[in-house]
């Protein structure tokens, strides 16, 4: 009789799997050995895998090529980074290994570029696509990117004012980029997407504020739906749409040759994920391809953004169960030794699925199990809503330690938990690695941060001597200037 965890995911899945591997009864995560990592450097630990960002880029890339050869596209293929998904230099750093661009999203990352610039990681052939609706500090630092030469800056036009506000700050003539609102599927609680300007308005705003404006120079039209890239009629019908008012465009402004289909690659979230991104990407450019000949017009560059897909699957993070809770009949809660809420905001915050594996005990007897996690509040917990199935973990032994590793963790959660900050129930977040790979293929393992210590959060908090003393400096001042 097959009892055995290995026998459950035998009987489940294909596996192994590329990154997933047997050692033993011990998991390994591209070909790392794990249970070594926790001999070494103790749970909970997160981790960073920097090839696997390197790996994703050139996957895309290889699959673009591929499609544009097969349907004779004479357009160029350009990979930007959406640098939100995880600002870390040395994410961003492996990414630039690959001769990609970039994505912004707010005033701070136009910071991360220029530190980018004079450490010579790009140049200004690189393009910089600066998305988001656009504050006074954006503004002012988009402008004085592209006042100091990077003319690659390209700010996608969000709303009807910011192609005055830009050209107040911006000295010299510079390129544009319009982002389409496009319309959500039906099950959202609102129609049309914030951002960008509406499909029927494109063409009016254009001949109204861009065709006799010789400072400003269109190029790209931006088009991305929330959803991300579905092989469904939704999003086909909504690419359709774009690339209508693409043609449109381009028949009346010559100078448009870029279509920025923005992100949206799934990142694998199971064992058992499917998605044919080949097929997808062949579409794509096909369909551009067909519509572009049948209106008679050049086709354009194709640009794309994508942000989980090219550093989601280099994370994960590995816990220890630390004690068992038969709560009833039915349910028993495995606790973990430190929090979902905190550590992997996204399972909470929009159910989010990942793929959970033990490190260890694979030739053990399984059972069915919760997660739940430190805090004291209720929605603190892991299970089969966030799963993809039902959670089966092997038997619960106090005297035979399991730890258990959630992967393709790395896009957003650090910045959604608010790295280096506050903690819900003041729980430390965990110290997290950073792995690479020497030319000889041998693994180099970095601390990137030690696990958050009491004196941290009581610093951020104001409890420190030194902070309460700076604390009374400054309000002694206020109380004087008033």
């Amino acid at each position: 009789m097959k009892t055995k965890y290995i026998d459950l995911i035998d009987q489940t899945y294909f596996f192994p799997q590329d990154e997933f591997q047997l050692e033993g009864n011990k998991l390994r995560f591209h070909d790392i050995n794990l249970s070594k990592l926790v001999e070494e450097y103790g749970t909970p630990l997160k981790f960073t895998y920097l090839p696997k960002i390197s790996d994703n880029i050139q996957r895309a890339k290889s699959w673009f090529k591929e499609a544009m050869v097969k349907n004779e596209y004479k357009g160029a293929y350009k990979y930007c980074y959406c640098t939100k998904s995880s600002h870390f230099k040395h994410v961003i750093e492996e990414a630039l290994k690959n001769d990609i661009h970039l994505e912004t999203s707010s005033a701070f990352d136009i910071n991360i570029i220029e530190n980018l610039k004079k450490n010579n990681k790009i140049g200004n052939d690189t393009y910089v696509i600066c998305n988001g609706f656009k504050r006074s500090q954006y503004v002012s630092n988009i402008a004085r990117l592209i006042n100091n030469g990077h003319y690659n800056c390209i700010p996608i036009i969000d709303n009807y004012e910011e192609i005055n506000i830009l050209s107040q700050e911006i000295k010299k003539p510079y390129q544009i980029g319009i982002r389409i609102a496009s319309e959500e599927e039906p099950k959202f609680a609102f129609y049309t997407s914030r951002l960008g300007i509406g499909y029927k308005n494109i063409l009016p705003f254009y001949r109204k504020q861009i065709k006799e404006n010789d400072k400003v120079e269109l190029k790209m039209l931006h088009f991305f739906i929330n959803t991300g890239i579905k092989d469904n009629a939704y999003y086909w019908n909504e690419l359709q749409k774009c690339l209508k008012v693409y043609t449109s465009l381009k028949k009346e402004c010559p100078t448009l040759n870029s279509l920025n289909i923005g992100g949206g690659f799934p990142v694998k979230n199971s064992l058992a994920f499917d998605y044919d991104y080949q097929y997808i990407i062949n579409e794509i450019v096909n369909q551009i391809r067909v519509t572009c000949e049948e209106a008679e017009v050049d086709v354009p560059d194709i640009f794309t953004e994508f942000g989980s897909f090219t550093v989601g699957e280099s994370g994960g993070a590995i816990y220890e169960i630390l004690y068992q809770k038969q709560q009833n009949d039915r349910e028993k809660w495995n606790m973990i030794n430190s929090s979902f809420i905190t550590t992997l905001p996204d399972t909470w915050a929009i159910n989010k699925r990942f793929i959970m594996l033990p490190i260890n005990r694979w030739n053990d007897s399984y059972e069915r199990v919760l997660l739940g996690g430190l805090t004291c509040d209720s929605d603190d917990y892991y299970n089969s809503e966030q799963h993809m199935n039902a959670i089966y973990l092997p038997v619960y032994n106090k005297d035979k330690p399991l730890y258990i590793g959630f992967f393709n963790t790395g896009a957003y959660q650090e910045n959604i938990g608010g790295f280096g900050g506050l903690q819900h129930c003041l729980i430390p977040q965990p110290k997290h690695l950073i792995l690479d790979r020497d030319k000889n293929g041998d693994l180099l393992c970095s601390v990137f941060s030690e696990q958050q210590t009491s004196d941290q959060l009581l610093s951020i908090l104001g409890y420190s001597e030194k902070d309460k003393t700076e604390k009374e400096k400054i309000k002694k001042t206020k109380l004087i200037e008033l």
